[in-house]
């Protein structure tokens, strides 16, 4: 699976921003859908996991109530809309997918996975 990652950039505070990651190659042949973070100095972070067909979607605390993961299996897609955005949620984002489930929010752990996207980068001024 090959991960094309876009839609990152720089916004005010307060801003909204749509990541997208198209899948591509042996697309069909993941079930897990994921975002993840990584700011200067800091280690890569889950932002959001969840299934590809659909369901229960999980969130890290910080994000809870701005962010929202999507997906288009029509496209091959996955989304992340990012709202109210704030400072500290300047960072690389990668999203990730995975062949198989994982029980609940461990999902959320980078270890996990082994297909990533190459990162795209979101910086929030005050």
């Amino acid at each position: 699976v090959q991960l094309q990652a876009s839609g990152g950039g720089l916004v005010q505070a307060g801003g909204s921003l749509r990541l997208s990651c198209a899948a591509s190659g042996s697309s069909l042949g993941y079930s897990l859908i994921a975002w993840f973070r990584q700011a200067p100095g800091k280690e890569r972070e889950g932002v959001s996991c969840g299934s590809r067909s659909g369901g229960h979607f999980y969130y890290t605390d910080s994000v809870k109530g701005r962010f929202t993961i999507s997906r288009d299996n029509a496209k091959n897609t996955v989304y992340l809309q990012m709202n109210s955005l704030k400072p500290e949620d300047t960072a690389v984002y990668y999203c990730a997918v995975r062949t198989n489930r994982l029980p609940g929010s461990t999902c959320l752990n980078s270890i996990y996975y082994v297909h990533w996207g190459q990162g795209t980068l979101v910086t929030v001024s005050s």
